[in-house]
């Protein structure tokens, strides 16, 4: 029997594989490589860390790699898409380069000057995007020590999705600045979130013609670029309970599929097709917020990080029992395939 008032929420509901040795703070954003199942995670510890994933059948192993540090919490990381470069950034104002496969150390490779949230490698250009709180995006050659370009926002840099030449930038005032690479030096549009609370994430479509934003009231739009493909935009009601609206912290598209997760701060993670307008599988929520998810490349694990993520303040912060958990889902197809819309073959 549970102990008197002890609390008997179950962290991990969905059963999910735990990976061993998390973060001792909570994490802040978790990354695939591209080309192995090589997961890194940032956290509030100051700590980027790697690990190996192991599968085996249904069967998840996870080894701890390596680890590097940053002088304050970090905050975003991304691969390079050669597979063992990773690059981290944050509140120290710098984003550090490690060749972490070839025991390389880390160097410094861009700064801003305020703390970096996002930040993306553009294989197509060969150069890394920063965004900060100093209201500015910059570009890097990572041959050269200034950026090749720095961008004015209209605000500071909340979110950041890239799907090259697609790629938008969600700042604090609710702008959607939408850029098309092949002309970086220019904005494309802008566009006010269709969303009436602040821009907490954002996912480009796997074919470039628009976006998802999700925001802190529990709800994600669904955008088009095209004015004429407006009449497809919506937005949906996602990560509530009753009358308790949490925010939608992360918005994964399915590398395979096309279909896309949402993961919020109740705890939970929901597997949803934009086209036919459904969710696909809700999973059982977990006592924690997620602050983060990402798929692997293939898409057959999804890991996501259940941690106090501050939104209810320093006072519902407990850290005795705030543990941090990393932990691996694999997806079943009926979870992310999505479902065929009237009039077209179900056959891929």
């Amino acid at each position: 029997m549970a102990t008197f008032g002890a609390s008997t929420t179950n962290v991990n509901p969905n059963r999910s594989a735990e990976v061993a040795s998390p973060p001792s703070d909570s994490v802040s954003s978790l990354c695939f490589s591209s080309k192995a199942n090589h997961l890194v995670a940032t956290s509030w510890d100051n700590q980027v860390r790697c690990w190996e994933v192991m599968k085996q059948g249904t069967n998840i192993t996870t080894v701890p790699k390596a680890s590097i540090s940053h002088d304050q919490p970090v905050l975003c990381s991304a691969w390079k898409d050669d597979g063992t470069t990773v690059f981290s950034g944050g509140c120290d104002k710098q984003v550090k380069m490690w060749p972490l496969l070839s025991g390389g150390q880390p160097v410094t490779v861009a700064m801003h000057d305020a703390p970096i949230k996002e930040l993306a490698w553009i294989p197509e250009m060969n150069l890394l995007v920063t965004g900060s709180w100093d209201k500015t995006l910059r570009y890097w050659d990572l041959r050269q020590q200034n950026p090749t370009w720095v961008q004015q926002l209209p605000e500071r840099c909340y979110a950041l999705t890239v799907k090259h030449p697609l790629m938008v930038v969600g700042t604090a005032d609710r702008n959607l600045v939408v850029f098309n690479l092949q002309n970086p030096q220019t904005e494309f549009k802008r566009v006010v979130s269709p969303l009436k609370y602040q821009t907490r994430c954002l996912a480009a479509f796997p074919d470039q013609q628009g976006f998802l934003v999700g925001s802190i009231e529990g709800r994600v739009g669904v955008h088009h670029l095209d004015d004429a493909q407006s009449s497809k935009n919506f937005t949906f009601k996602c990560h509530r309970d009753g009358n308790d609206i949490y925010s939608v912290n992360s918005l994964n598209f399915h590398p395979v599929h096309q279909t896309f997760a949402t993961a919020g701060s109740d705890g939970a993670f929901n597997f949803w097709d934009k086209d036919s307008k459904q969710r696909l599988k809700a999973m059982l929520r977990c006592s924690q917020p997620i602050p983060c998810s990402t798929f692997n490349h293939d898409g057959s694990i999804y890991a996501y990080s259940v941690c106090y993520d501050w939104s209810k303040g320093a006072e519902n912060h407990n850290p005795s029992t705030a543990k941090t958990h990393i932990y691996l889902h694999q997806p079943q197809e009926a979870e992310v395939k999505g479902k065929p819309r009237a009039g077209t073959s179900s056959r891929k």
